[in-house]
């Protein structure tokens, strides 16, 4: 049950003075809401700390009660103070808000549609009708014109403040049809049947589950993944038969080492179902025939630690992308489906030291592997029968990825490509002659925009260690570098994700007002290869952050921006960074935007009840252990919060995340309010009815980034 509670007693209005130096106007300003300070004493290796604001966690059966007791009542209360001081606060921006929500959702169609994916005799695609938040799935028997509405998501979406749809899994016989829908946002899915035929809904309902169905070959077995319900982990795998109840449904594999996840798939041939286990550093997979879904599961290869590996099926033999024998940059094996232990593993593309190899695609006569060098994805064609070639792409800086190539017996391969100015382009290629067509490009509702009208560029700043970090930069033409110029930089920086450069027509609207926007590529990212990956976790996490900060001085130093101009953006793990760098270097940003940021990493870690924290130890360390725990604390956001002048600063939220729970934002931003000697904005934006990925409508999840976009306006006096 999720409610919005209003504040009993209103916020006593008051004025604060804002310090000269201060770039945010004077604003007829609230008293900003104080927490109630509660000690809690927790001590770890000798080591106390004094927590003032641990009292505001609370549990899923306090949030979900019936009857709130008082310490739910005094979290929401608090949760909407700092509501209602954010609104105050920005109310001068109220129609620069309007203005900007306006502006990003007008760039965007509002019948658009996706292009259709070709699979087992049918196209499958989505469209949007102008006026509603989400999508109908569709399909079309080939051949045919005649269009089935399979799901129908402006319905299915009515009277839910939040809806996120899972997987849509189609049987094999092209009649059934296996989906997903989460209305709490906290990743749990129930999993529903529909009949395709008549379109009637199955009996059949399976509860908390991950959001993904895997059919079997006999079109009435599926297999599914469920959750932990306290902490949310993936880990045990229930076959399903089509007309029982989930309580008969039997359990196949349980994962029971807590420091793992485990999910279920099926093939690109649809000949075999996989089990797969994941942690940090190593992964185990498990195999049975698709045809024969009551028979015993197999290891492909038995867990070993530091061995990752990823497998998928062609033939007579399974190929497998792994870090096996020192390939940290992966290499592609194969072996005999007989024989599956890595000790049968041949070779197919053996490790290079500077080519990071992040996945493969199986055709019928060709290997597509996305291979990552100096830091650019590229895509590689190669026939079975020998030869092979590159897709050449021309931007200094961009992303490229194959999507959607469900279709084994074809030589056409779906890919997509984006930069920093090309609006998301979906192409199909033809493999053996090269030819490729533009089949959409997104389109841009915006008669003032054209890619010409903008600058992307690839730079290096040099580290505190002499390491040269990639920036990705886009900007309006005719900026002078004079350091005038209002720039906000992202990073992200952890779990080996990405951080890669692709359009975004909302940024446009902070471009055409002299924005510069860049991307510092840090490491704990996996741009450069798995190196890059591991100099920026456990032990050498702080290079992220010394990363981030000295490409936010090199940006200064080339006169892209200054300090008075300057402004840092990340989420989740990247609000980690966030807070981080204003602890580090407080006076070189004038504004920061933390969004669900991950900020008391000690406390979490420590608590194994916590979504996510056990299978994350290989990632940030254990603190259990005092060399961990140390380490982790003297960069901890929360537990480093001083008295010393701090950035403005714009928190996100959500009162039912399940990634960063709510109460890690809240008390970080309580801590800052009880502790900073500056008048900058400290706001928080948590919204009672979402999670951790925000609002799910189409469009409504655009009104935070026009709240975003209006902090930084605001910040250089732009309102």
């Amino acid at each position: 049950m999720k409610l919005y509670f209003k504040l009993i007693i209103p916020l006593l209005l008051g004025f604060i003075s804002c310090k000269e130096e201060s770039n945010m106007p004077p604003d007829l300003a609230l008293k900003p809401p104080m927490a109630s300070i509660k000690p809690d004493t927790l001590i770890t290796h000798g080591d106390v700390r004094i927590d003032n604001y641990f009292w505001m966690r609370l549990s899923d059966k306090q949030k979900n009660a019936d009857t709130l007791d008082q310490q739910t009542q005094d979290v929401v209360s608090y949760l909407n103070a700092e509501n209602d001081y954010l609104k105050a606060v920005m109310s001068d921006t109220d129609s620069l808000q309007t203005v900007l929500f306006e502006e990003i959702k007008n760039r965007i169609k509002k019948d658009d549609a996706s292009v259709p994916v070709t699979n087992n005799g049918y196209s499958y695609y989505t469209r949007y009708e102008a006026g509603n938040d989400y999508a109908y799935y569709c399909r079309k028997k080939l051949g045919e014109t005649k269009e089935d509405i399979i799901l129908n998501g402006p319905e299915l979406s009515k009277d839910h403040a939040y809806f996120g749809l899972g997987s849509q899994d189609v049987s094999i016989n092209n009649e059934l049809m296996a989906y997903a829908i989460d209305t709490i946002s906290r990743r749990q899915y129930t999993i529903y049947f529909k009949d395709l035929k008549t379109g009637k809904l199955l009996k059949d309902k399976l509860d908390n589950t991950t959001g993904s169905a895997v059919w079997a070959n006999d079109n009435k077995t599926v297999f599914y993944t469920t959750k932990d319900p306290e902490t949310l982990r993936s880990n045990k795998i229930f076959k399903h038969v089509l007309g029982t109840t989930q309580a008969d449904d039997v359990l196949v594999y349980e994962e029971k080492d807590d420091t793992f996840r485990s999910f279920v798939f099926k093939s690109k041939s649809n000949a075999y179902i996989f089990i797969g286990s994941f942690h940090t550093l190593y992964t185990e997979y498990r195999f049975l025939d698709a045809n024969t879904p009551n028979d015993t599961w197999k290891v492909v290869q038995p867990r070993t630690e530091n061995l990752e590996y990823y497998v998928d099926h062609y033939a007579n033999h399974f190929y497998i992308r792994t870090n096996d024998d020192g390939a940290k940059n992966f290499k592609l094996v194969e072996t005999p489906i007989h024989a599956t232990e890595k000790s049968n593993w041949v070779d197919v593309i053996p490790h290079r030291d500077d080519v990071l190899i992040e996945d493969f695609d199986l055709f019928k006569n060709h290997l597509v592997v996305s291979e990552r060098k100096a830091g650019l994805p590229t895509i590689r064609v190669m026939k079975w029968s020998g030869g092979e070639h590159y897709i050449s792409f021309n931007d200094p800086t961009y992303l490229a990825y194959t999507t959607s190539n469900l279709e084994f017996d074809t030589n056409i391969l779906r890919y997509g490509y984006t930069s920093l100015t090309t609006p998301n382009s979906t192409f199909d290629y033809n493999m053996d002659s090269k030819e490729q067509v533009l089949l959409k490009q997104e389109e841009v509702l915006d008669s003032n925009f054209s890619p010409d009208h903008y600058i992307s560029e690839r730079l290096y700043a040099t580290a505190t260690d002499g390491t040269q970090v990639p920036i990705s930069i886009v900007y309006k033409k005719g900026i002078t570098k004079d350091g005038s110029n209002p720039l906000l930089l992202y990073a992200y920086g952890s779990y080996g994700s990405n951080s890669d450069p692709y359009f975004s027509s909302s940024n446009l609207s902070l471009l055409d007002r002299g924005f510069v926007y860049a991307i510092a590529h840090v490491r704990g990212g996996q741009e450069l290869g798995r190196d890059w990956y591991e100099d920026g976790k456990l032990l050498k996490k702080k290079n992220t952050f010394t990363d981030f900060i000295n490409c936010g001085e090199f940006l200064i130093a080339e006169g892209f921006t200054s300090a008075d101009h300057l402004y840092a953006y990340g989420g989740s793990a990247g609000g980690l960074l966030m807070g981080a760098i204003v602890n580090m270097k407080p006076e070189l940003w004038n504004g920061v935007i933390a969004a669900v940021p991950f900020v008391d990493i000690v406390s979490t870690m420590l608590d194994e009840s916590i979504p996510l924290t056990t299978f994350e130890f290989d990632e940030w360390g254990n603190p259990k252990n005092k060399t961990y725990y140390d380490y982790m604390k003297s960069y901890s956001p929360y537990d480093n919060v001083e008295a010393k002048a701090y950035p403005n600063l714009l928190i996100t939220t959500g009162y039912w995340d399940s990634q960063v729970q709510y109460w890690e934002p809240a008390k970080w931003i309580a801590k800052l309010r009880a502790l900073k000697t500056d008048d900058n904005l400290l706001i928080m934006d948590c919204n009672m009815e979402v999670g951790h990925g925000g609002a799910s409508g189409r469009f409504e999840r655009f009104k935070q980034k026009a709240l975003q976009f209006a902090f930084l306006l605001k910040a250089e006096n732009q309102t």
